[in-house]
């Protein structure tokens, strides 16, 4: 006989339905509000920028916006609900409802978006078009960074809370819950900022100088000890071979082949006798400080009786010691070799490292080396001592200035100063930039109508040669900026986080698209992912100057009788001959 009482069985769940209901649970966790911030955050980070990036930075800065916006959905909706706005319950559900639709339809688009306008960009920059963007790579990283930073804001959320609580419990009969809770806030914040700027960034920074130590001690492929007494590190140097740097030993043991500079010096009319070239340089391992280091750049300069030479030039290197081959190829052609350049390493960190976590060595670097050549410069007689030039690209432009107040000063102290790609937190170049005259443009400024200072942002040739724009009538000594309009490195500032730039007020360059915008935050981290990726763009674009070289130097420390043909010539030796080692 049956029982009445029998159990009926439990019934099974697929798993499909487990995990669909873990996945509605663990959605259901979040914000609605915040979620849409999200989605408004990541399409217009993945909008047009100054650089295509490759999918995993686009994924990265996606991500970082999507977790900010969800923080200021999250912060809108709490203040809704404090001034009594509140949503009832079917109108919530519609909200999700009309969210997952705006998901569906809006990633995608975005998706699409950010592929047509890098497309666009790669035609702006000569480049082919690239087959695709890698949209599913692109959200996978988006999604990971964005729930990896919201888990972080969480925690941090969880961690104040309970601060909170317990300083309710220890002083409630004096202070109320806001301003314990305000209390809280201020002093999680305090101690998240002292960990990651103390210990971690810290710690970060002994291992990254270790570790680029190590690298520092290692030669290129095809670099070998010169034996010219003319170069640094050869036999007859007091500035050993060992001790130079990765950089230092590529620097010294480069240069342009001698029938280079035979083709230079007869398509141009040279007829002074052409000769070799002086290259003098210390590393980090040269001197035990700044000042020994820049010492015995000057001993160089004594030995190889670089003030012989009609010109010198005196470089301020990037953040591993690095001078750029056509910087120094290029002022070398221009005057037969009847030259010198003398520069040091003043770290073993690459210069995004330096960009971000040190902010006093480079400038100090290039104060600690001018001031050391001039000092022994100035004491020789006016009419037998080389012209003085200061050049450097991007942290080695921001180093070089370092040993300048002014405008005046540059002019009162040397010949000319040449300065590629300088990055926007370069005092002087602020400076000169906000003094600029009125109505002309952030990329490309005029000061006092040319007199010594002038900016280009485009590769000089034909009507496109913008330091003669003004005319030719240009006192010397001159001052030269070349700067592009893509390049992240010197449009970078924390105050795009809050502040529009003058540029993206302004008609854009001829290499930025006119759609590029300003959003609070957005803008921010696109142009900080351009500052990793401002480098990889071809000649004449981002943080790519190997091409104009040749009109900077010919404007800055043009040779007797040197005309733009000249220049077209020197050119076009520098930009189709490689360097030699």
């Amino acid at each position: 006989m049956a029982s009445s009482d029998a159990v009926t069985p439990p019934t099974r769940t697929s798993v499909g339905q487990r995990l669909r209901g873990a996945l509605r649970r663990w959605v259901g966790r979040f914000s609605g509000p915040g979620l849409a911030g999200a989605l408004v955050c990541f399409v217009i980070a993945l909008g047009p920028a100054l650089i295509p990036r490759a999918a995993f930075y686009q994924g990265a800065v996606g991500g970082i916006c999507a977790a900010i916006g969800y923080g200021v959905g999250v912060l809108l909706a709490r203040l809704l609900r404090t001034c009594g706005v509140v949503w009832s319950r079917p109108a919530s559900r519609w909200f999700r409802r009309g969210l997952l639709v705006a998901v569906v339809v809006g990633v995608p688009a975005a998706l699409l978006w950010n592929a047509t306008w890098q497309n666009e960009v790669r035609e702006l920059f000569g480049q082919e078009p690239q087959e695709s963007s890698r949209p599913f790579v692109v959200l996978a990283l988006a999604l990971v960074m964005g729930v990896l930073l919201l888990q972080v804001g969480r925690g941090l959320r969880w961690v104040t809370r309970r601060l909170a609580r317990l300083l309710g419990r220890l002083v409630g009969r004096w202070v109320p819950r806001p301003v314990a809770l305000l209390v809280a806030v201020v002093a999680v914040t305090w101690v998240t900022v002292s960990v990651l700027s103390g210990a971690v960034v810290d710690t970060l920074m002994s291992s990254l100088n270790t570790a680029y130590a190590q690298v520092d001690d290692g030669t290129d492929p095809g670099v070998t000890q010169p034996t010219d007494p003319l170069r640094s590190g050869s036999p007859d140097s007091s500035a050993r071979w060992e001790d130079l740097g990765l950089q230092g030993r590529t620097f010294v043991a480069g240069g342009r082949a001698h029938e280079q500079f035979v083709d230079v010096a007869a398509r141009t009319g040279r007829t002074a006798d052409l000769q070799d070239p002086i290259r003098v340089y210390a590393g980090l391992r040269s001197g035990g400080t700044l000042e020994e280091t820049a010492q015995v750049v000057v001993d160089e300069l004594d030995r190889t009786h670089a003030w012989d030479r009609s010109v010198l030039a005196v470089v301020t290197a990037t953040g591993t010691g690095w001078i750029d081959p056509s910087l120094a190829d290029t002022f070398e052609l221009l005057w037969g070799g009847d030259t010198a350049i003398a520069s040091m390493q003043y770290s073993y960190l690459p210069s995004w490292v330096a960009f971000v976590g040190d902010r006093t060595t480079p400038p100090a670097a290039g104060k600690a080396l001018f001031e050391a050549v001039y000092e022994r410069w100035s004491q020789l007689p006016e009419d037998a001592r080389p012209q003085l030039f200061v050049a450097g690209i991007s942290l080695g432009s921001f180093g070089s200035q370092g040993a300048f107040s002014s405008a005046q000063d540059v002019a009162a102290r040397t010949d000319g100063a040449l300065w590629m790609g300088t990055p926007g937190f370069t005092p002087l170049w602020r400076e000169l930039t906000d003094e600029r005259d009125a109505g002309s443009p952030e990329i490309t400024p005029v000061l006092d109508g040319g007199a010594t200072a002038r900016w280009a942002s485009r590769p000089g040739e034909g009507d496109d040669r913008q330091l003669w724009s003004l005319g030719e009538d240009w006192q010397q000594p001159r001052i030269v900026y070349d700067q592009h309009a893509s390049d992240g490195v010197t449009w970078w500032s924390p105050s795009l986080l809050l502040h529009k730039p003058d540029r993206l007020s302004e008609p854009r360059g001829t290499d930025v698209l006119d759609s590029t915008r300003w959003v609070p935050v957005i803008t921010f981290w696109q142009t900080t992912i351009d500052l990793f990726v401002a480098g990889l763009a071809p000649a004449g674009h981002g943080h790519n100057y190997h091409q104009e070289y040749a009109d900077g130097w010919a404007a800055v420390a043009p040779p007797d009788g040197w005309t733009a043909a000249d220049t077209d010539v020197l050119r076009e030796v520098v930009g189709s001959v490689p360097s030699v080692a």
